[in-house]
Parts: C-alpha cells; sequence; structure tokens
C-alpha cells in the first residue's frame, strides 16, 4: 500500500471559501439600520419600492415590516372606496388623503364573487366584507382583504346568510347583526353573531332580549364602545362590555338618516335637508354643522363619511361633464374646540364613471 502522505502527492488543500453572504437592502448599511430607513418612507411611494427588487418587493410586503411602521409611528391612513358600475363593484384605495396629496387612486384585485348589500368591519390591518346576496341568495360568506400588502382572502364563514346586516369592530371583536329572516329557531339563536380573532370562528350573540329582530340594517355606528344598528322599526344598542341589548334613544332613530361616522363621541349624518348634522349622545340633542354651508353642496344622497384622525373625511359624487362621467370628491372638515362649527379642505380630486360609492374605515399602514 502506499502513503499518500508520503508519495509526493500533496493533500487536498482545506476549502477557504466562505458561503456567499446574503444581499443586503442598502450596500454598506446592515440591514436592521436600512430596514429602519425604508419604513419610514411614506406608503404613496410604496409602489415605486417595490421595483427595485425581489428583496425589497418580499421585505415590504412582510408582517415585519409593517410592525416597525408602527413601533417607529410612520403608519399613514389609507382610504378605502368600493364603486358600483353598473352591475359590478371596483375597489380603490388612495394611500394618503390629505390636503396636500392630490394624488389619484389604486385600483385593487378585484373579489372572485361579488355580493350585493354586504356589511363592512375593519379589524387590525384588514377589512372584513361580511356576507351579502350572490345570485339572491343571503350568503354565510365573509372576505378579507389584507391592507398591507392588498389582497383578498377567503374569510370564516357566518353560521346563517346575511344580506343588508349591521357590522361593527369592538374590543378586537367583530358583532354582525340582522341581515337574515327570523323565521326559524337557528336564524332567531344565530340574529346577532360574534368573532373573535383569537377563536378564529363565529359563535352566536344571545339576542333573547330583542324584541324586534329586523333583517334590514342601514346604518351603524359604535359611540363609546355600544353599537347603534338602525332598522326601518326604530333601532338596536348593544354594549359590548356589559353584554347588555337596549332600544336607539328616539330623538336619534328620528334624525339618522344615511351612513354616519364618529368623530370624538358625536355621531354625524346628513338630514333630509342635506345638511351635515351631529349627535351629541350624552346630552341627547342634534346640532347642524356650522361654518362648511357655502362650500360643500347639500348631500340629499350619494355620499359617505368616515373618521380621518379626529376630522370628518366626506366624499360625495357629482356631475362632470358630459357621457355619464362623475367626479368623486373627498373634503376634510376640522372643528374647532366642542363645537359643532368647522371649516373644510377638499383633499381629493376623482374622476371615474360611476353609480354608487362606499367609502369603509380607514386603515394605518
Amino acid at each position: 500500500m502506499t502513503d499518500q502522505t508520503t508519495s509526493g502527492n500533496p493533500p487536498p488543500a482545506a476549502s477557504s471559501s466562505l458561503p456567499p453572504q446574503p444581499p443586503l437592502l442598502i450596500p454598506n448599511l446592515p440591514d436592521d439600520v436600512a430596514l429602519q430607513c425604508i419604513a419610514r418612507v411614506p406608503r404613496s411611494y410604496h409602489r415605486s419600492l417595490l421595483l427595485v427588487s425581489k428583496l425589497w418587493r418580499s421585505t415590504i410586503r412582510s408582517p415585519h415590516f409593517f410592525a416597525i411602521r408602527s413601533l417607529i409611528r410612520s403608519t399613514q391612513q389609507s382610504l378605502y372606496l368600493n364603486i358600483r358600475h353598473n352591475s359590478s363593484f371596483k375597489w380603490y384605495y388612495h394611500p394618503n388623503p390629505n390636503p396636500t396629496d392630490k394624488g389619484s387612486l389604486s385600483p385593487l384585485p378585484p373579489i372572485p364573487i361579488q355580493p350585493v348589500g354586504s356589511a363592512y368591519a375593519v379589524l387590525g390591518h384588514k377589512i372584513y366584507l361580511i356576507g351579502g346576496s350572490i345570485n339572491d341568495i343571503p350568503s354565510t360568506s365573509v372576505w378579507v382583504l389584507d391592507c398591507r400588502v392588498n389582497k383578498w382572502e377567503i374569510g370564516p364563514k357566518m353560521r346563517v346568510g346575511r344580506e343588508f346586516a349591521a357590522a361593527a369592530t369592538v374590543n378586537e371583536k367583530i358583532y354582525v347583526m340582522g341581515g337574515c329572516l327570523v323565521d326559524n329557531r337557528t336564524r332567531s339563536i344565530n340574529w346577532a353573531e360574534v368573532y373573535d380573532p383569537a377563536v378564529g370562528v363565529w359563535c352566536p350573540l344571545p339576542s333573547s332580549s330583542v324584541e324586534a329582530k329586523d333583517k334590514w340594517m342601514h346604518a351603524n355606528a359604535v359611540i363609546d364602545g355600544k353599537i347603534y344598528a338602525m332598522a326601518d322599526r326604530g333601532g338596536v344598542v348593544y354594549d359590548a362590555a356589559d353584554m347588555e341589548w337596549g332600544r336607539v334613544p328616539k330623538r336619534l332613530d328620528m334624525g339618522w338618516r344615511g351612513r354616519a361616522a364618529v368623530v370624538d363621541g358625536v355621531l354625524y349624518c346628513y338630514d333630509y335637508l342635506g345638511k351635515i348634522r351631529g349627535y351629541d349622545v350624552e346630552k341627547d340633542v342634534w346640532k347642524e354643522l356650522r361654518g362648511v354651508e357655502k362650500g360643500l353642496p347639500k348631500f340629499l344622497c350619494g355620499a359617505t363619511m368616515v373618521d380621518l384622525d379626529g376630522r370628518l373625511c366626506v366624499v360625495w359624487e357629482c356631475k362632470e361633464g358630459g357621457g355619464g362621467e362623475k367626479a368623486i370628491m373627498c373634503a376634510e372638515i376640522e372643528f374647532f374646540n366642542s363645537s359643532l362649527h368647522g371649516c373644510f379642505s377638499v383633499s381629493c380630486d376623482f374622476h371615474y364613471i360611476t353609480r354608487d360609492l362606499e367609502l369603509l374605515p380607514l386603515q394605518k399602514m
């Protein structure tokens, strides 16, 4: 046998090459520092950042990236719109609605199935599209829009099908009520349901004390942790903390018309004259919003509103030229002190051919 150590053939040299290092987000910067820098870029520029590289794309779409934005308080409000065009619905969002940014709406991917009369709720970074009718049949389906990446996913089904229900979020749980005929025991027990994301399923919400369980719910809002849901025969109030049902105050019932938004504990909607009014729950009184009479139109129909960081964001449609084209306008109303006086500025001007629009609660991303 030949001893290889003495045969004249040198032993194989030990490999000195190191494994390749993963690429850096930004050259010459540690990734944790680079991530802090990128997370401070306004969300309106994120679509451009996605084009830098595959690494940037995966980073910006990761939950860790949005967690960093939240920790350094770089999150921004994004406005989501559901616009009906003929028999179809199209979704759009504006990444930074404010008076200094008059950018255009960005389209969102369509939902594979487009229900009619769905309810909406916001929980964390997700928008829940709840129920609605498909081919005139109330659906139990729930679609979820992940606002971090603007993609739809299938959510947990409800116990009964619903259309034109009321939905709201209180204490990290989604509550839905109405939208179904109470013509059997199952639907009576499940007239109201609650969804806890920690559990992942819908559960019946006891409602035996509710006298009139209406199907058609035409408006709802959350004030001080209580859900107010309006129906044709009045409305109901659910206190999520005390798990108690009650009736909507008569004065609120008589004055609530159309879609509404709650800002600093005051519920705002437009009255039968098309003027914006605010309802104070503690004082049980309606007051007209002053200071915006000359600039805003009378909202007899087609207007909706939402809370925008303590300001009232109003979106409406108006005619713009011929051919059926309409402009979707957005105004922000800022209040003075605690009185119902305010000033406004137009923050967005979008041009689309549209029939109806639905404004969704804003998301911080």
